[in-house]
């Protein structure tokens, strides 16, 4: 069971501030790909809009209407996103999620900054939010390459 000192140390001040102050939230004009993803859990969405070169983000924009913990992850994730690879994108998911249900270790760059997202560990109903981006992202990778 969860206690206020529990809840407090979630929501921490650094995931407060992480939400606040999130990155890349203009949509783009002409994307490779536009997904809208919900989380039947807790309603939160993400709509991303991807710019897919040479199977490299290039370009991308987000709106995040999700808890803390979903815009803190959005936030960490959108200010490393362009540059990277599908192939990084599936990596930094996989590790977040390890990091979530299996106690495993914080993800490493260019997503180390989702360690502030560590005390979710205990909150499963939390998840389905904190992956939503890269869920978004994915899917989002997988219509570009299809256009």
């Amino acid at each position: 069971m969860s206690t206020d000192t529990d809840l407090i140390k979630l929501y921490s001040a650094r995931i407060l501030a992480l939400g606040a102050d999130m990155p890349r939230t203009a949509r783009l004009a002409d994307p490779s790909a536009t997904v809208r993803k919900r989380s039947p859990l807790c309603g939160s969405t993400v709509t991303v809009d991807i710019v897919l070169k040479d199977d490299k983000i290039v370009d991308y924009g987000q709106d995040v209407k999700a808890c803390a913990l979903g815009q803190a992850a959005a936030s960490v994730i959108g200010s490393v996103v362009v540059g990277l690879t599908p192939t990084d994108i599936q990596r930094g998911r996989d590790q977040l999620a390890a990091m979530l249900k299996e106690g495993g270790a914080v993800p490493p760059a260019p997503f180390e900054g989702l360690k502030v997202l560590e005390p979710a560990r205990d909150y499963k109903n939390r998840h389905a939010s904190i992956l939503l981006t890269f869920d978004a992202i994915l899917d989002a990778i997988t219509e570009a390459r299809s256009a």
